[in-house]
Parts: structure tokens; sequence; C-alpha cells
């Protein structure tokens, strides 16, 4: 990984640089909300001006970039007793900038179920190498506890890494082609200075969390707890809506179902992003559910993304962005449940 500084006004250079050639995807302001914060989304920008790099959190991560909440697979025609079938892959180039560290690190989660060595998944594949990945270090968030999962700092999965350091931008730079494209613009050597005010700035971000919750031993505190009424109480707040899911950076649960034209001539293969949390996600040919009540459906989310993901990848799913708490209607927050199997397991 290599070191360098850029100036923010060679920064919008750049920016306005790869607009010329690329899809630039941004947090982008959109309104405020009913507390008069701001709401950002990652969004197509048309100018550098239009993009908002010190934002606390987007309401959606930059996941449906890379699995769509709707992706159709393959396309068939049918003719004369015969049929061809028609898949189409993302090869146009696109740039995702202001990624926070926690939605990189939901990337590389992402990486570890869609491009492993045994059955890769092409789709995810060919919208992840063609998208260049921006990110950038920001103050913690009032709800997020990525410090207490470890997926507050980096060490892979970008392009580009900043660190704003006032007047300029502490860069990273972790691939070839962020190499090339950074060297369209004025960058220089890290100095003692550089260094040092980097340094302050990451201090300072380290001892701003302001969420404390124990993580380290949920697996077996899981396992412990699996009959704990904990799921009940909060399983019965449950609305089954699936947000969680939807606004979730790493839950990639999907269903696939076909479309035939009332002339049998055309017919389409969809994927659809599902949610854990929905009432038929369990059900079965003749109906039998396997998860017929909401706790259960609570209760296998956690266990997904606490357990059984750090049995099969070394590391919990989540990453600590706290959307889902921020956006269940029931007020379902992880952290509380969390701190109750904690308190329960001391009883």
């Amino acid at each position: 990984m290599l070191f360098r500084i850029i100036k923010k006004e060679d920064f919008k250079t750049f920016v306005n640089l790869m607009l010329q050639t690329t899809e630039v995807i941004a947090p982008k302001f959109i309104k405020n909300n009913a507390k008069g914060k701001p709401i950002h989304q990652f969004l197509p920008i048309s100018n550098y001006d239009e993009m908002v790099l010190d934002y606390e959190k987007c309401e959606f991560s930059a996941k449906t970039y890379f699995l769509p909440y709707k992706n159709t697979l393959s396309t068939f025609h049918m003719k004369d007793h015969d049929w061809t079938q028609e898949i189409q892959y993302r090869i146009q180039p696109r740039a995702i900038f202001g990624l926070h560290p926690c939605d990189i690190n939901a990337l590389v989660r992402l990486d570890k179920v869609f491009a492993r060595d045994f059955y890769p998944n092409p789709y995810y594949i060919s919208r992840r190498k063609n998208t260049f990945i921006v990110g950038i270090d920001h103050l913690p968030c009032d709800d997020g506890f990525c410090h207490a999962i470890n997926a507050n700092h980096i060490t892979h999965g970008f392009d580009l890494f900043l660190t704003d350091l006032g007047d300029r931008y502490f860069v990273k730079i972790n691939s070839d082609r962020a190499f090339m494209a950074i060297s369209e613009v004025p960058i220089q050597e890290i100095t003692d200075e550089d260094t040092k005010d980097y340094l302050a700035v990451r201090k300072q971000i380290s001892q701003s969390y302001k969420v404390s919750v124990k993580t380290d031993d949920l697996p077996n505190l899981l396992d412990i707890e699996f009959e704990s009424k904990v799921w009940k109480k909060w399983g019965d707040k449950c609305l089954n809506c699936g947000t969680c899911a939807m606004v979730c950076p790493t839950c990639y649960c999907y269903g696939v179902t076909e479309r035939v034209s009332m002339d049998h001539s055309t017919g389409k293969k969809i994927a659809y992003l599902y949610s854990c949390n929905l009432l038929d996600f369990a059900m079965v040919a003749g109906g039998h559910n396997f998860r017929p009540n909401q706790e259960t459906r609570l209760k296998y989310r956690y266990y997904h993304q606490h357990r059984g993901f750090v049995e099969s990848y070394g590391e919990p799913m989540c990453v600590g962005c706290n959307r889902c708490g921020r956006s269940c209607l029931a007020g379902i927050d992880p952290v509380n449940v969390i701190r109750d199997l904690h308190e329960e397991e001391k009883l």
C-alpha cells in the first residue's frame, strides 16, 4: 500500500476528471428528517459539488449497487419448439466515493460469499471488479458500534482511502488502477508533519466512540443463550417487515422466481433480496414453516450474523453500522439485544 498527500482542490479535479468517463456514485443530500438532521443516500452525481463527504451515515448502504433489490439473471426466448437464453453482466466502469470503513468491510464480507473460489457469483463479481472504491475516515456516528465489531478500520477491499487533514487528504493507495488514476493530478510524498496530523486524526476518531457493547465472546454467548427469554422479549416486538435486511450492508438472502409471458414467447429468471425475518422465509412445500414465530426468526438472524458467519468465515457478518436499529419500526436495537443477552448470562 502506498501513502500520498493530495490537496483538496486537486482532489476536486480528480473527481471531475473521473466524471468525464465514469458513472460516479457518492453520498448526496436528500432532505432533513423530522428532527432536522440531514438525510444522505448513495446516488449518481453529475458534478463534484453534489458530493457530501462529511456525512454521518447514509440511510442505505452501497450494497444495492452490487446486490440490487431486483436482478434479472437471464432472459429466455422461445420459438418453434426451441429456446435461447440471454445473460448480461455489468461491464460499464463505475466509481463509488465516500464509503466509510464499516461499509467497505461490508463489501469484504460479501466478497467472501459471492467472490469465493468455488461457486462464485458472476453477477456480483462483474459489478465488484468494475467498481472503483474510494473510502473516507469519519468521526463515529451516534449509534454505531463498528469499533466493537472490529470494522472501524480497513486494510483491503478498496482502491483509495482518504483521511481529512484540513486543507488536504492523507491518501491510501491500494491498487494499480488507483495509482494510475490519482497520478492524473498532483500528489505529494508524505512528510513527518503529514504523519503527525494523520495520527492525531486517527486518535481523535478512536476516542470519540459513544456506544459500548461487548461482542468478543458473542458466538459462545449465543450458543449458551439459545433458549433465552431475551428472544421472546424482542421477538414479540418484531413486525416481520424485513426493513432491517433491506438497509443492512451485508444481509444477502435472496429468492428466485420466473416470469413467463402469456404467449409463452419470453421468460425471465429474477433474483430479489429477501429477509429471514419475513413470515414465509422458512416455509416449504406443503405449507410447513420451520420458523413459525417471530422470536425464532429474529433469533436466527442474529445467529447468522454473529455465530454462523463466524464459523464459516472467521468474522461476524455484522459491521456495526446499526442501520437496522436506526430503521426498525419497532425500536429493536442490536446493541440492546446483545446487552440483554449478557445480562441474562449473569442470572
